[in-house]
């Protein structure tokens, strides 16, 4: 009779190297999608600027999420902070992501468009809501507006313009007195 050999701890897969996003399993997955959300960004905004919470309820994907941190010692201190916490009855997992999420690339400049159906890495794609991008203090993940055309050479630039209307100089303003 054999038996299989214990578990040994030197098989075990490298830490992933630190990363702005967050990779949290375990979670409870009888939790209604954007509750979860909001949660967990309540939850994780206390370590600092979180861009996006990537919450997919779909079979393969349930009781995972991704938090998507401004900066990687935020996420570091909140992956060292909240690892083993108990949320909602069940104690989260939590590793830093594989890759680089989508809004990062954006915000980095770095972000190339991926095939549809290709490509996953925990980021939020192009057609995603993004709930959480726009807070105050957070970089927007969408390109400034385009600027503005130049003037043309010849235009004088900072002229006031001439006033249409007749000079009211002189005159008196009527002002009605309430004797009250």
């Amino acid at each position: 009779m054999t038996s299989k050999p214990p578990h040994n701890s030197s098989t075990t897969i490298p830490p992933l190297p630190p990363n702005q996003t967050l990779y949290l399993q375990n979670l409870n997955d009888k939790i209604r999608k954007p509750d979860l959300r909001t949660e967990l960004y309540t939850l994780f905004s206390t370590y600092g600027v979180v861009l996006d919470v990537n919450a997919l309820k779909t079979m393969k994907s349930r009781g995972q999420a991704h938090i998507i941190f401004r900066d990687v010692a935020a996420a570091t201190q909140a992956m060292r902070a909240l690892q083993g916490f108990e949320f909602f009855g069940k104690e989260m997992r939590i590793s830093y992501a594989k890759g680089k999420s989508h809004a990062i690339s954006k915000l980095d400049g770095t972000y190339s468009m991926v095939a549809p159906g290709g490509g996953g890495g925990g980021g939020v794609g192009e057609g995603e809501k993004v709930p959480f991008a726009e807070l105050p203090g957070a970089p927007s993940v969408h390109p400034p507006p385009p600027a503005p055309p130049a003037a043309p050479a010849g235009a004088a630039a900072g002229v006031k313009r001439q006033r249409d209307e007749e000079s009211d100089e002189g005159e008196e303003m009527d002002v009605e007195d309430d004797d009250d």
